[in-house]
């Protein structure tokens, strides 16, 4: 089999904060390959942008550090480099996309200028190529009138225009892997669409492989071929796409699909909230983290805290019951 294009094991990621040392990952592991898309979803609070911050050794340090683990990207340990290196690598072969493009973008420098950097640094292009380059790039994500807008201010921007403009600044460096962290934040449902089909096609024209991270359950089930689902910092479920869907094994992830509406929803029925909050980091329960908010929950799951196993090939859940659990049951 081909080795995945990253490969992460048992990453953690700590914090120390006046309540004590927050562990906000917590013995993550996950594989992607080549061309592949990664959905990360859970909660706000879950881990999931700790985790895709610890890829790139973006954790402010202090009060955070990755504690320990492997982030082994094309056959290299990214917790190993040195701070020159992996500087090298962050927008060259992989790139992020970040929340809120307003406060990753320069307002005192032009969008273009912006765009064109990682050119010039990265592959040594003469500037005047690298802003050509630039303006090439915001015609590809459909900009309108990319040749003038690369010497326009992020300011003069619309909030999907920005969003636009950090996609092409991703694929600047034509890169193997984008962390695209809720892309779509405080964009307008029509936009959204927009910029998560823009994103799927131009990672899958250059083969690139992509992890999106969201809490949006339809926009994983349109753009993604594996989900893993974070509770508490941990991943408590593992599968392709279409695996958490038809069957979902773990009480979380089958709270999560009930709680969104759905087109074949019979009329009159109502959605089904899951009970309670997400944990408090600092201070984790023994167990399973999910266990007060779990209708099924027993000692053996406040006692002992459940691995991620494989319950069927490729599917992995962290829970002590997961044999005994269906959709209608978790929800009943």
């Amino acid at each position: 089999m081909t080795a995945p294009l990253l490969s992460v094991r048992h990453l953690s990621t700590e914090f120390r904060t006046e309540r004590g040392t927050v562990r906000a990952v917590d013995d993550v592991s996950f594989d992607l390959a080549a061309g592949e898309t990664l959905a990360i979803v859970g909660e706000s609070g879950s881990g999931k942008s700790v985790t895709a911050m610890s890829l790139l050794r973006l954790i402010p340090s202090p009060p955070g550090r990755i504690s320990s683990g492997e982030v082994v990207f094309d056959g290299q340990d990214l917790l190993k480099l040195t701070d020159e290196q992996i500087r090298a690598i962050r927008g060259d072969r992989i790139a992020m996309i970040f929340q809120e493009p307003m406060s990753s973008l320069n307002p005192s420098l032009t969008v273009g200028l912006q765009i064109a950097e990682p050119i010039n640094l990265h592959r040594r292009t003469p500037w005047a190529r690298a802003m050509d380059m630039a303006a090439d790039l915001l015609a590809r994500v459909r900009l309108p009138d990319a040749k003038s807008r690369v010497k326009a201010y992020p300011h003069q921007f619309s909030g999907g225009m920005r969003q636009r403009a950090m996609i092409a600044m991703a694929l600047a460096c034509q890169p193997q892997l984008i962390i695209a962290d809720e892309p779509t934040t405080a964009l307008d449902v029509t936009v959204q669409a927009q910029i998560l089909a823009l994103l799927k096609e131009v990672t899958r024209a250059a083969n690139s492989a992509l992890i999106l991270i969201t809490h949006d359950l339809g926009v994983v089930a349109r753009y993604a071929d594996r989900v893993c689902v974070m509770y508490g910092g941990r991943v408590v479920e593992s599968a392709p796409a279409r695996d958490i869907y038809r069957d979902p094994r773990h009480p979380y992830t089958i709270g999560l699909m009930a709680s969104v509406p759905r087109l074949d929803q019979a009329a009159g029925s109502r959605l089904v909230p899951i009970e309670g909050s997400p944990p408090n980091l600092a201070k984790l329960p023994p167990g399973c983290a999910f266990a007060p908010r779990c209708r099924h929950a027993t000692d053996l799951c406040r006692r002992e805290r459940p691995a991620l196993v494989a319950t069927v090939p490729d599917h992995l859940t962290a829970c002590h019951h997961h044999d005994q659990l269906s959709p209608a049951a978790a929800t009943s």
